[in-house]
């Protein structure tokens, strides 16, 4: 199996090459990233691109499944606008060249949430996301609904402070559902998946995504 990996400097993303790596299952690992990536192995091709100019890349996005866990937040981003670039229109513009370059398979990182009549910007922006990924036409499309992700390591204040809280309500048998998942786990089942061929489309929340990543 020949994957594709794009947000690979994000915190799913770096820790998916590094399952991808150590799995005998990948025979090689193209990530497209916009800035240089501290890892060296046989294995991975690396490709640093201007995102917003595909003519320079489309022909090397080849392979046997495109794993994607582009994102940003807000914040990050600078603006609603900024985000939805990232989130929408860079996430549609790999799909759809990987999909005119053959690529038959996809697994994406979406939200617990996403939907696409949303009040909430980010939940709506998914699942617009999640929408127009299915209309596609990939052999096999798998989208992961993760739940608050636990990261390592991370500044960030209120994801801590929110990690802990779901933790909490979830030792307690409440939303047990929204219980934080580790980007780790997240990274396994996107491994298992792209070799699992699963036809048409496939949304895994929580709990599937834990049983496939192997979660105690």
């Amino acid at each position: 199996m020949e994957a594709i990996v794009v947000g690979a400097t994000g915190a799913v993303g770096r820790d998916l090459v590094q399952v991808l790596l150590k799995d005998s299952r990948y025979t090689k690992v193209t990530a497209f990233v916009r800035r240089e990536m501290h890892v060296s192995d046989d294995k991975l091709l690396v490709h640093v691109v201007d995102f917003e100019r595909p003519e320079g890349w489309r022909d090397l996005l080849r392979g046997d499944v495109l794993f994607c866990s582009l994102g940003t937040s807000r914040k990050q981003a600078g603006s609603k606008a900024a985000q939805y670039h990232v989130d929408y229109e860079l996430v549609i513009d790999f799909a759809r060249i990987a999909r005119e370059n053959g690529v038959p398979d996809m697994v994406f990182v979406s939200s617990a949430g996403a939907k696409e009549t949303s009040a909430a910007f980010y939940l709506r922006t998914k699942g617009e996301v999640e929408r127009d990924l299915s209309a596609l036409g990939f052999d096999s499309l798998v989208l992961l609904q993760p739940p608050l992700l636990i990261r390592h390591p991370t500044k960030r204040l209120l994801e801590t402070v929110g990690v802990k809280f779901f933790q909490a309500l979830a030792a307690l048998g409440i939303l047990t559902g929204m219980k934080p998942i580790s980007t780790m786990t997240v990274a396994k089942a996107m491994a298992n998946l792209g070799v699992e061929h699963r036809p048409g489309v496939t949304r895994l929340l929580r709990a599937g995504i834990a049983e496939t990543g192997g979660e105690a």
